[in-house]
């Protein structure tokens, strides 16, 4: 039994690990499947981690799951925070896009602690509700925040051009 923390509960997880060769390859390799449960596809993941126990059978898949949480907060950030294409010759320009896109990141999730709930829930019910269809299937509130707090900057400088726009 493992604890999915999407859906809240635990599921029954099936897990089993074989050395496999490759013909070109000269060391050997550990496929390890994982079976999430009923109706779900298992994962196939190869390894050169030797898989001797049970124990480093589950290390591999928790690893890959980290990793893709990883990833998808990598994905988040250059999408949401349009660092996609940056188009900076200089190596001092990307730097300061990355140290901003850092502290945008941050005070993204700074608004999902427990302490922010206020915060987070006002910006939610007056800027960013569930009527669209990319907000229904947004499964990140990441996603929400952002599209809130620009709906929210839009609005200010409707009123304070000048301030926000120096210049």
């Amino acid at each position: 039994m493992i604890y999915d923390a999407k859906r809240r509960c635990y599921r029954k997880t099936g897990i089993i690990a074989t050395q496999v060769w490759l013909p070109d390859h000269s060391k050997p390799l550990w496929l390890v499947v994982s079976r999430p449960g009923a109706g779900r596809p298992p994962w196939y993941l190869l390894t050169t981690d030797p898989i001797e126990t049970e124990d480093d059978a589950w290390r591999v898949v928790l690893a890959y799951n980290r990793r893709w949480q990883v990833e998808m907060s990598i994905r988040f950030t250059k999408s949401e925070l349009a660092s996609e294409s940056p188009r900076l010759q200089k190596w001092q320009p990307r730097l300061k896009l990355m140290y901003l896109s850092a502290l945008v990141f941050s005070f993204l999730l700074s608004l999902l602690s427990p302490a922010n709930h206020f915060i987070r829930s006002w910006l939610f019910a007056n800027w960013c509700h569930r009527t669209g269809v990319r907000n229904l299937k947004a499964a990140l509130p990441l996603y929400r925040l952002r599209f809130a707090l620009s709906h929210l900057f839009l609005f200010l400088k409707q009123f304070t051009p000048d301030l926000l726009n120096p210049g």
